[in-house]
């Protein structure tokens, strides 16, 4: 039954009393820094290793994670959890190569780098692209996501989840970023404790369905029954190839996403530009500990619902309108779970969510406030001016989110692919002008408009020419596969993740034409040397772990 008791609620009152304490006791305790402008967006010097790495984590990890993510383990298993993992690697690069390079250059906004490496326009031009993109597509859709979610498990009306979540969110944010990355802490904890206690219930759960007992026994009848959910690697004959197409995870488009999100995206790397390089290299290396975990959490639970499903049980919740929906499966496990833990999962959703809320937002007012009010509007504005402006946008961010959430469009593909797929559009082109523009001082503003623009041009082409050619040779190229549809047409489709990264090299091929071409230009290069990327033998020892963890892990379910 979709709908909490009592002793559920009390458990989630509590969540919310320990958050909001906490949140108002910081910003008390802080209140007299938070004039600044710095402090107030970037906490500049206050958090610790560990609350950026669990603010990281509570910023990313949200109701795509919970719900979609969870549905992709329901559809295609194991595989999914490639994002997570390769994010921890991922994560480790852009400590040691990306986050020197931003600080060493004061860097605290990502149009200010582009700004300082490019022009003026280049950086206005992506400000409003960001702000866009952030309110539009990121906002809504963990806003959406969220409030379907939650709805699903306690029945409450999806608006009303939406206004609560968007208010809960505001009353974080406008607390500035240290309320934001020291309230992610708990957020953190819950998060955590309700997604590995969900887990543990679901794993169980099969193992009952087979007359055993315990979490190993309901992993092993799960790795038996349905081997299938628990390959890494595609091959051409799986019917998930499209959306994994095979060493692609591993050597091509996946790293674009990654390296993209976690290295040239406001919102992530704002938790670190406000710290020391080595207090921002041990936050990032503790995230991704904590991201070698993720799959654990909302991976599993999708595919014990498969193997629920495939037994008979959970026939009906996983329909919607009729039809089999894989983004039911996390909601639909949560209702199984007895009165208190429910409470308890029902928590942690929503400290997932609440968290990636507070913290996009406060980066959309960053930007907004930094890069274009400041710059373009009034350059005299005092600190105090400057921290108003940004609590004025955290409100007026969310109020369009909150409007917009209704309209948005989940395709068949499911939510997290569909998050990932249409930020795909821009990323190959975005990331290309990042990378030429940190290690190569020849890169021209005029490369890097080509990459941004002919990124996203060339995306689209890539979307939708397919449709146009011959079918015959598109089937026998390879980088293209058939995919059929309810009517029984059949549509052929370069993956999105090679879509990503042919777009990704025809961008660098073309910004270094571009800029060989104005070699004569004054050319705006970062200071960089190769001190900056040398660590210390702690992080080193870290970073060895996780990847011997990660190469465990791939060879282990390859």
């Amino acid at each position: 039954m979709n709908s909490l008791d009592l002793k559920d609620y009390i458990v989630f009152l509590v969540y919310f009393l320990i958050v909001a304490t906490y949140g108002w006791w910081i910003y008390r305790k802080k209140k007299k820094a938070v004039s600044a402008s710095h402090d107030y967006f970037l906490a500049e010097g206050s958090l610790t290793w560990w609350a950026i790495g669990t603010s990281l984590i509570a910023s990313n990890i949200s109701s795509e994670q919970f719900i979609a993510m969870s549905g992709n383990g329901f559809k295609m298993g194991l595989a999914i959890a490639t994002y997570e993992w390769m994010a921890a690697g991922t994560l480790l690069i852009v400590a040691i190569f990306f986050i020197p390079v931003y600080l060493k250059n004061k860097i605290y906004t990502m149009p200010q780098f582009l700004q300082e490496r490019y022009n003026g326009t280049v950086a206005m031009i992506m400000a409003v692209f960001w702000l866009a993109l952030y309110v539009v597509v990121n906002l809504t859709s963990i806003l959406y996501l969220g409030a379907l979610a939650i709805n699903g498990i306690s029945g409450i009306d999806t608006k009303l989840c939406m206004y609560a979540l968007a208010a809960f969110a505001i009353v974080i944010a406008l607390g500035g970023m240290k309320v934001i990355g020291y309230t992610d802490v708990i957020q953190v904890f819950f998060l955590i404790l309700g997604g590995l206690v969900t887990t543990y219930l679901a794993l169980d759960r099969v193992a009952e369905l087979n007359g055993q007992q315990g979490i190993v026994s309901g992993f092993k009848y799960m790795t038996t029954h349905a081997d299938s959910h628990f390959h890494m690697i595609f091959t051409k004959e799986n019917t998930n190839y499209p959306s994994l197409p095979g060493l692609t995870v591993l050597i091509g488009g996946m790293w674009i996403v990654n390296l993209n999100y976690w290295g040239c995206n406001q919102y992530i790397t704002q938790r670190a530009l406000g710290a020391d390089l080595k207090t921002a290299r041990k936050g990032i290396l503790f995230a991704a500990f904590l991201k070698l975990l993720m799959p654990v959490i909302v991976v599993l639970p999708g595919i014990a619902a498969y193997v629920i499903y495939q037994k008979g049980g959970l026939q009906t919740e996983m329909l919607q309108n009729g039809t089999l929906n894989p983004d039911k499966a996390y909601p639909v496990l949560l209702n199984l779970l007895p009165v208190g833990l429910k409470g308890l999962a029902f928590a942690a959703l929503t400290a997932a969510v609440v968290a990636s809320l507070a913290g996009k937002v406060n980066s959309i007012a960053t930007i907004f406030t930094l890069d274009i009010f400041k710059k373009k509007i009034d350059v005299d504005a005092n600190e105090v001016k400057l921290v108003m402006v940004g609590r004025v946008v955290v409100v007026v961010a969310m109020l369009v989110a909150v409007l917009l959430a209704p309209f948005l469009g989940i395709d068949k593909k499911g939510g997290f692919e569909f998050i990932q797929e249409y930020t795909g559009f821009v990323s190959p082109g975005i990331f290309a002008m990042f990378i030429l523009g940190f290690f190569w001082k020849r890169t021209s503003s005029n490369a890097a408009m080509f990459a941004t623009v002919g990124g996203f041009a060339l995306s689209v082409l890539f979307k939708f020419l397919p449709r146009f050619v011959d079918l015959q040779f598109l089937a026998a190229s390879g980088f293209s596969y058939p995919i059929k549809q309810d009517d029984g047409n059949v549509l052929y489709e370069i993956p999105f993740l090679d879509r990503m990264g042919f777009v990704f090299l025809i961008a660098v091929v073309g910004m270094v034409f571009i800029s060989n071409a104005e070699r004569n230009k004054q050319k705006r290069g970062l200071e960089v040397d190769s001190n900056m990327f040398k660590v210390d033998n702690a992080f080193a020892l870290g970073a060895g772990i996780v990847v011997a963890i990660l190469t465990a892990l791939y060879a282990y379910f390859w």
